[in-house]
């Protein structure tokens, strides 16, 4: 079942404007749009609204929340756990301040310490969980090959990893353990590991998930290769990934 924007915000407590500028930056993208162009939302978007609001939550920038949930090594079961380490934190933090509050209430102006307000132990643990999605082999290698590219010709990498999945378009009714589709995943796993970074077997299976998952790829893809694309090529690379 598939929500509005209007459901997801009274769901959500998010406002349409904000979920509207989520898609708007490529941070949560709506599974799909009707043909009035209203936006629609799976369960696999409120999953990755609830990951978006816990990092909102810390104080992460939308910036850095992108840049974590777009890294190739990215786990959510991780990214979970490191969120309720520093929501224990946080927690920590805001029971110092009602003690020092309290200090405040008892002796007045005479109350100096200012202990409570230091977030180092918070800062320090947000800024290690950034890290660990920028310190992976395959993140730094994307970004050493990324740097020096012009815009035309990261676009037309972009084109031409779009024709791979059109390539898929064009056998979906076949059957994802095929010769032939196999033979696709193979290339675009050598893709990816000749243009961006080292395309392991896990690496791969991770992105088929996210190819076949309802959000943004998926709509891409599809849009591109025609309807089913994403989810064939998904298919097929679990198949290849087994």
């Amino acid at each position: 079942m598939k929500m509005t924007v209007h459901e997801v915000s009274e769901l959500s407590g998010v406002s349409i404007r904000t979920l509207q500028y989520y898609d708007s930056i490529g941070l949560l993208s709506p599974a799909e749009y009707t043909e009035a162009g209203y936006r629609l939302y799976d369960a696999e978007g409120l999953r990755l609204l609830q990951q978006i609001l816990l990092f909102r939550e810390l104080e992460f920038p939308l910036k850095d929340i992108k840049r974590m949930m777009e890294s190739p090594g990215y786990d959510r079961e991780k990214a979970l756990a490191q969120q309720i380490e520093m929501l224990k934190l946080k927690k920590e933090h805001l029971e110092e301040l009602i003690t020092y509050a309290r200090g405040i209430q008892t002796l007045g102006g005479n109350f100096m310490d200012f202990q409570a307000f230091d977030k180092k132990k918070l800062k320090e643990y947000a800024a290690q969980a950034k890290a660990s999605w920028g310190e992976t082999d395959a993140y730094k290698e994307y970004e050493a090959k990324s740097a020096g590219r012009t815009e035309n010709e990261q676009n037309s990498l972009n084109v031409r990893m779009m024709e791979i999945f059109c390539e898929f378009g064009r056998i979906k009714e076949e059957d994802p353990a095929s010769a032939q589709a196999q033979g696709l995943v193979k290339k675009l796993q050598g893709f990816i590991t000749e243009n961006y970074y080292r395309c392991t077997d896990e690496i791969l299976a991770g992105l088929g998930k996210a190819y076949g998952c309802g959000g943004e790829f998926t709509a891409n893809i599809n849009e591109a290769a025609g309807d089913g694309a994403a989810e064939f090529a998904a298919k097929a690379i679990e198949v290849y990934c087994r």
